[in-house]
């Protein structure tokens, strides 16, 4: 019967995927003891990871649903109220010390690198996004203060991100200015003291106001009186909800409020604010005039951070697809499931079309996890490896790969949420099975921390056309010799032949790319998007690759897992991974039938 499945079906740390991946696949322990943190042992790791599967699961993901149906609420003007359970289980969450996981030990913090703290932030957002969210916008508020505060306001402020007392938020977008951040209109006037006057109003702040938290910090893009125009003339400013004391408490309250919270499509327990800022006092947070480059600190760790989130979410809704389609009976398949059949039917996963669907979230969910979390070991190797010049790399890797992270691993997460839900029929539509939920939440990663297309022009003018190809030349060097260097294992033949054609491809496609850029302002506007597609599926193509050889070298001491790595990868070369030609052909297409019509024929 189509309702024989749990409902109530919650959340399963992906704990045993998660070890594989930063044990087996990164050699994490032993990188991490190359950057000098000895003390972040395999065994040590594993702690952290369960101790946080397990407050994702019993804690956070009970108020998954609930927080979705209850919303943020604006009991009286300015006051949001989060959902029920929200506040004892962030409260819960400041007791475990999680609010200090990825922070420094000078502030209190428990200085775990990045890619174990992304771990942890992967299970938080497939449990429960719109509550992760509050403590990671504070996370990313706590990066920009370490990065461009002075010794005092960092001594200040970084105390209590790390503790969880106070929250943090971006305030970048206003009505008018998206994207275009040089158009905004929020003034900052100095005043006498050293403070400043903030004036203006900002859209869409995630965690502008809530009761989980003491103070909050907005951290707010503003103008000064004769700044250049532009982007050129933006400064960035700390304006605290509650303005310290002389004991650094929070103290009077600060000119601003949140003027209103969103109606929006998911997401719904994270408060997405309007807010005011009436000549609110505001202290300047870097130099005069480079506050863009001072927030992208912020914006680029959040990038990495929220493609992390979208890999959770897909994971979830696989989760609640896979216990469907398991239990789930419908039809005979003769020869797959035989005697298990019940009432003469078969679990819908022996259709072939539905583990079409289900193999493709597979590969999808755990191959961006390989993916995202290799990424955020470059992160850990630029800030703490012992020889400069890995440093050097791992950060030109890291500036490459960060829009292909949080672009590719959302538009997936999309794309997989929609076979999750097409796994249940009609019953992925209903919201008691939850599916529902984790598509509308995750509509908002291509879109939010600058939208996808921002990411693949990014990528493209920025990152690849930016250096002549020099960068991606290094990426595509780094996977040619480790292939090179794989060659001879085991049962990965079959995969070394397209591997090494794309990388062929991506190098032919970049040249032609660099070549014709500056021929034309359509060109590289219109190769973005599918260039974008075509790296997210290089990355792809690499992490599974890694994994397949791994379970090669296992042989016959190989797991259930390591099998089931390699028939996915298969599954990935073979079904997946061929619509890269197809981005081939669309680059090589040009940007003429994209600039051809006038703008009447739209």
């Amino acid at each position: 019967m189509a309702h024989a499945v749990d409902t109530a079906f919650t959340y399963r740390p992906p704990l045993r995927d998660l070890r594989f991946v930063l044990d087996e696949v990164l050699g994490v322990p032993d990188l991490l003891q190359q950057c000098g943190s000895t003390e972040f042992d395999a065994q040590t790791i594993d702690q952290v990871l369960c101790a946080a599967g397990q407050f994702a699961a019993e804690v956070i993901a009970p108020l998954n649903a609930s927080g979705d149906r209850e919303g943020c609420r604006l009991p009286q003007p300015g006051v949001v109220a989060t959902p029920k359970g929200f506040r004892s289980a962030y409260l819960e969450f400041v007791e475990g010390g999680w609010t200090g996981l990825g922070c420094d030990a000078e502030f209190g913090g428990q200085d775990v690198p990045s890619c174990v703290s992304s771990a942890v932030s992967e299970m938080l957002s497939g449990a429960n996004m719109a509550w992760a969210a509050y403590p990671g916008m504070s996370h990313a508020a706590y990066m920009c203060v370490a990065a461009n505060g002075t010794p005092a306001q960092k001594a200040l402020y970084l105390p209590r991100f790390v503790s969880g007392q106070w929250a943090g938020t971006m305030c970048l977008t206003e009505s008018h200015s998206g994207t275009d951040l040089g158009l905004l209109r929020t003034r900052a006037a100095e005043r006498p003291d050293g403070t400043y006057e903030i004036t203006g109003t900002k859209i869409f702040i995630s965690g502008g106001e809530q009761d989980l938290t003491e103070n909050i910090v907005h951290l707010v893009l503003a103008r000064l009186k004769g700044a250049p125009p532009g982007v050129k003339g933006i400064s960035l400013f700390i304006v605290p909800k509650f303005l310290p004391d002389a004991r650094g408490e929070a103290g009077t309250r600060n000119a601003l409020a949140c003027a209103s919270i969103e109606d929006k499509m998911g997401i719904h327990g994270n408060a997405t604010c309007t807010m005011n800022f009436d000549g609110a006092t505001g202290w300047l947070l870097g130099e005069a005039d480079k506050g863009l480059a001072a927030m992208f600190v912020m914006m680029n760790h959040a990038r990495v951070a929220v493609g992390v989130n979208a890999i959770g979410l897909m994971d979830a809704a696989y989760q609640k697809a896979l216990a469907y389609a398991k239990e789930r009976t419908q039809g005979r398949v003769l020869g797959r499931i035989g005697p298990h059949a019940v009432g003469g039917a078969d679990p819908i996963i022996a259709h072939a079309d539905v583990r079409r669907m289900l193999l493709t979230q597979k590969a999808y969910v755990e191959g961006s996890r390989a993916f995202a979390l290799w990424a955020t070991t470059l992160i850990d190797m630029q800030h703490r490896h012992a020889d400069a010049e890995e440093r050097v790399r791992a950060g030109r890797l890291l500036a490459l790969v960060t829009p292909v992270v949080k672009a590719f691993c959302s538009d997936l997460a999309i794309e997989s949420t929609l076979l999750s839900m097409q796994c249940f029929g009609g019953h992925g539509y209903i919201r008691g099975n939850g599916v529902e939920q984790h598509l509308r939440d995750a509509r908002i990663i291509p879109l939010y921390e600058g939208t996808n297309g921002v990411q693949a022009m990014d990528l493209l003018n920025r990152k690849v056309l930016g250096d002549g190809g020099k960068s991606i030349d290094v990426l595509l060097n780094l996977i040619q010799d480790w292939i090179e260097a794989e060659e001879a294992t085991p049962d990965i033949a079959e995969f070394l032949v397209p591997m090494l054609g794309l990388v062929k491809d991506v190098r032919e496609i970049t040249t032609e790319l660099v070549a014709v850029a500056g021929s034309s302002a359509d060109i590289a506007g219109a190769a973005s998007a599918p260039y974008l597609r075509l790296i997210g599926h290089l990355m792809l193509a690499w992490m599974w690759l890694r994994m397949a050889a791994l379970a090669g070298r296992k042989g016959e001491a190989a797991e259930a897992i390591h099998m089931s790595k390699l028939a996915t990868a298969r599954f990935y070369y073979q079904r997946l991974l061929p619509e890269a030609k197809a981005r081939c052909l669309e680059l090589r297409a040009g940007a003429a039938s994209i600039g051809e019509p006038i703008l009447d024929w739209f």
